[in-house]
């Protein structure tokens, strides 16, 4: 398969793509930005727990 024909493949396939509108892109992008930040809240506060427990248990 070449290139071009892959391209053209491809092209085609991204028309047939439902793409989001503007109020649904928003609903997304703010849910996809609070999960981040959950996530890395509470990843922060296990690392943190975890370091002051070891630091606790081998001084």
């Amino acid at each position: 398969m070449n290139i071009f024909k892959f391209l053209k493949n491809v092209s085609r396939e991204m028309k047939k793509v439902s793409w989001p509108k503007g109020r649904e892109l928003t609903s997304y992008t703010i849910t996809v930005i609070a999960t981040v930040a959950f996530v890395a809240v509470y990843f922060g506060i296990v690392d943190t727990g975890i370091s002051q427990f070891l630091n606790a248990f081998f001084e």
